[in-house]
Formats: structure tokens, sequence, C-alpha cells
């Protein structure tokens, strides 16, 4: 008995999910309904809004300075261990540069807004990174670690903006791996700072 609702239910949901897939009036007002059950039409994979261009924008900066900072390590600091994290800061964030380029490019928008800089949470200033770069041994271990975790701080706080207010899968992805691989980097900062 169950086999044969079986078969006949079968055919019954293919023709459903098939009259919801098509609107009939002005060419898919509606979202469709794919195979899966999701809800296709409502947000494309390349979809993005505001917020990812921002997200973007100012995180392309914010990780080149991140990238500069660390790239001083190896000459300058004393600790094995900040210029393991310094390598590895650079490894991530180099191709996340790469990657948040290539968005903007295909999504039309330009790489950079005037004045933002200056305004991103945890930015150093060229001051801040004078000073850093006149450092070495323990002393530039400790402003490179005070300073990394302020930064990585300000980089949290826009990649929670963008898995708030955010629409493209790909920018909330990075957003969200973003908020753990430093929020884990801070905490090992603080550590070593100790």
């Amino acid at each position: 008995m169950k086999r044969a609702i079986a078969l006949v239910a079968a055919p019954a949901l293919a023709f459903a999910l098939a009259a919801c897939g098509d609107s009939g009036d002005d060419g898919g007002s509606e979202p469709s309904l794919s195979a899966s059950g999701s809800a296709a039409g409502m947000v494309t994979p390349g979809s993005h809004n505001d917020q990812d261009v921002m997200f973007a924008q100012m995180m392309i900066p914010h990780h080149r300075q991140a990238v500069e900072m660390a790239r001083l390590a190896p000459s300058r600091a004393s600790s094995a261990q900040v210029k393991k994290l310094a390598a590895g800061i650079e490894k991530a964030q180099a191709p996340e540069i790469q990657k948040m380029t290539g968005w903007l490019k295909a999504w039309g928008a330009p790489a950079a807004m005037s004045g933002m800089h200056h305004d991103m949470p945890g930015i150093m200033s060229e001051k801040d990174m004078a000073s850093l770069k006149d450092l070495k041994g323990k002393a530039f271990d400790r402003a490179f670690l005070q300073m990394m975790i302020k930064h990585h701080e300000g980089a949290v706080s826009m990649a929670n903006d963008e898995k708030a207010s955010g629409l493209n899968f790909d920018a909330k992805d990075l957003a969200l791996r973003i908020v753990m691989s430093q929020s884990a980097e801070i905490a090992k900062m603080r550590d070593l700072l100790k």
C-alpha cells in the first residue's frame, strides 16, 4: 500500500514543483523552487548589495596594512612565535585581498573609496607604522602584538557588519572566516603578550 501511494505521490509532487516554477505572467515575479526545495531567484550566486561592496573596499586596504606589518617581522622580531604568527597572517590575508579585488571588478565597483582609509576600525596611522618600523627585538614583538590585536579587532568588527547586513554568499562566508580566524589569533597574541 505504501509503495502504491509513493508511486502516485511522486509524479504529483513533480507536477506541483514544475507549476511553482512557471509564473505565466511576467516571466518570473515569484521565486521558483529548485529540486532541492530551496527558493531560487531570491538571491542569485553573484548578487551583492552596498554592504558587500563597502566590506571589500574597506577590508582590502585593512588587509594590506596587516600584510605590511607582518612583512616587518622576519627582520625585526626576536620571538620565533611572533615571526610564525606574522607569516601566517601574510599567508592568509594576501590571497583574500586578491579575492575581494576580483569581486569588486566583477561588481563594477571601484577598488576603494576616497577618505575611507583613516576611518576604518583598527587601522594604524602613518605615525604608528613608522614607529613600528623603527623597533627591533622584544620592543618590536610587544608593539607588533599590541598593534595587531587592535588591527584584528577592527577587522572582526567589519566582518561582523558584513555577516549582519551583507547579501553576497562568498563575502559573508569570508566575513565568517575572518571572525573565526582573527578571533583565534587575537587570543594567541594576548597569550604571547603575557
